[in-house]
């Protein structure tokens, strides 16, 4: 079954390396990521035990409810309560466009395959993601957690990204991604997946599947 549809994760993939933009976060405010995960950690207790990254990418919470959370798990570590008043901002400034995968992405759509972003992220940073790449010249619809109260890897979001993407079927579709579990996800559903890992890999990988 020949692909006739591309449904792309966006950080990671569409960008430079997540790992890039905690390295920043770290360097601008000195807190480490194993403290970011204690934090994360006993925040869960103020949501009865959900994870507040999950609620934020679902949307359940605001950025400065989740700010809160971190402050509170962050304080008795850090020995004093850190601002995290620039969160988004120094976040944003350690990804960069990933020119290659954009072109590609740019490439496909013009030749007439479907296009969609499927993507975890957060509601508040919207116009901040969108602005790094020409998101409506490539993409005809973006499914993002934050507003739509799912994320990847549950499997009734790719199936509404498949329902908007109407008269596509699971086989016809092609899902990039950086993280293995989300890949694995869509490969469920049948959706043919491809594990981002580098550009030289997935171009091949990606080119490969299109190509036939």
């Amino acid at each position: 079954m020949p692909i006739r549809a591309v449904i792309s994760d966006f950080g990671g993939v569409l960008t430079s390396p997540l790992l890039g933009a905690f390295a920043r976060f770290q360097e601008d405010t000195g807190v480490t990521l194993e403290q970011l995960g204690v934090a994360m950690t006993a925040g869960a207790d103020q949501l009865g035990g959900e994870n507040p990254l999950f609620e934020l990418e679902c949307g359940r919470i605001t950025e400065e409810r989740f700010l809160d959370i971190l402050r509170d798990g962050l304080e008795p570590l850090m020995g004093e309560r850190p601002a995290l008043h620039r969160f988004k901002e120094t976040y944003f400034d350690g990804l960069d466009p990933n020119e290659e995968m954009i072109g590609l992405m740019s490439e496909l759509s013009g030749r007439g395959l479907r296009m969609a972003i499927l993507t975890n992220n957060v509601r508040e940073w919207e116009p901040i993601w969108r602005a790094k790449l020409p998101v409506d010249e490539i993409f005809e619809t973006v499914v993002d957690s934050a507003f739509v109260g799912m994320r990847k890897p549950d499997p009734r979001i790719y199936e509404l990204t498949l329902e908007r993407l109407d008269g596509i079927e699971a086989g016809e579709c092609l899902f990039v991604d950086d993280t293995e579990v989300n890949c694995e996800a869509a490969a469920g559903l049948g959706i043919r997946a491809v594990h981002f890992r580098d550009n030289a890999q997935a171009v091949a990988e990606i080119r490969s599947a299109t190509d036939g």
